[in-house]
C-alpha cells in the first residue's frame, strides 16, 4: 500500500514539473515574440533550410544548411524537457572565410546550446524554427522543409567568430 502511495506522489510531481515547463516555455516564447516586435520590428530575416542568401546591410552571405538535431516536445505531447533544434548555418563576411556554425532554439552551455553567437561584428540570435514535430512524425519527415528566423544586430567587436 505505501509503494502505491509513494508512486502516485512521484507520478503527480512528474505532471507538476511537466506543467511549469509548459507555462515557462510560454512566457518564454511570448516574451521573445515581444522583444522582435517591440525592439527590433522587420528586422527577422527567414530562410528556408538550403536558402542562401546575401545581406548586403550587413555584408555578409548566409546559407541555412539543415537542422543538425530537433529534439523538440512534439505538439499534443507532454514532455519532460522542452528539447532543442539546432540549426547549421554558413556564415561568410565580405573579407571572411566561410565558417559553419550552430545556434540552437534554447541556451544551454552544457550540450554547447547557444541562440547568440557574433560573427563579423554583428551578434545573430535564432529566433525561430518551423514547423515543429508532430508526435505521429517526427524530425526525420521534416527535412528539407525547416525554416528559420534570424535577428541580426550591430555588435560592435570586429572578431570573425566569437561566442
Amino acid at each position: 500500500m505505501l509503494y502505491k502511495i509513494i508512486i502516485s506522489s512521484f507520478a503527480l510531481l512528474f505532471l507538476a514539473n511537466c506543467n511549469a515547463q509548459k507555462e515557462a516555455k510560454n512566457s518564454e516564447n511570448g516574451a521573445i515574440k515581444n522583444n522582435v516586435s517591440k525592439n527590433i520590428e522587420g528586422k527577422v530575416i527567414y530562410f528556408a533550410e538550403g536558402e542562401n542568401k546575401f545581406l548586403s546591410e550587413y555584408q555578409m552571405n548566409v546559407t541555412f544548411k539543415n537542422i543538425a538535431e530537433d529534439s523538440r516536445c512534439p505538439e499534443g505531447v507532454t514532455c519532460v524537457w522542452q528539447g532543442a533544434a539546432v540549426a547549421n548555418i554558413e556564415f561568410m563576411g565580405t573579407h571572411t572565410k566561410p565558417a559553419t556554425l550552430q545556434l540552437a532554439t534554447t541556451e544551454n552551455a552544457g550540450r554547447n546550446y547557444h541562440k547568440s553567437i557574433s560573427f563579423n561584428g554583428y551578434v545573430i540570435t535564432l529566433v525561430e524554427v518551423n514547423p515543429a514535430p508532430a508526435s505521429g512524425e517526427g524530425a526525420k519527415a521534416l527535412s528539407g522543409k525547416y525554416r528559420i528566423g534570424l535577428i541580426i544586430n550591430k555588435d560592435g567587436g570586429n572578431s570573425s567568430t566569437n561566442r
